[in-house]
């Protein structure tokens, strides 16, 4: 009554992906072996200079696989709680 009734909370959004990763850790551990493989790569072409004329998208690529990781491993570590 007045504003003192008890709202319900909207279920929080979750992508496909963290749906995936919760559902099993096995994907998980694939998902980071992935990202980890494809960023080592990235980066040894970039240090031998393979990569000159993309050079700005291969540094755009290894910071989006930064931030996957970065996810990956939030919601892993939620999901071990």
């Amino acid at each position: 009554m007045f504003g003192l009734e008890k709202k319900k909370k909207p279920k929080a959004f979750e992508f496909d992906l963290e749906k995936q990763l919760r559902s099993s850790k096995d994907e998980a551990k694939k998902v980071l072996h992935q990202i980890d493989s494809q960023s080592r790569r990235l980066k040894s072409a970039l240090r031998k200079g393979q990569a000159s004329e993309n050079f700005d998208q291969c540094g755009t690529l290894l910071q989006g696989y930064a931030a996957l990781r970065r996810v990956v491993n939030r919601v892993t570590k939620t999901q071990r709680k």
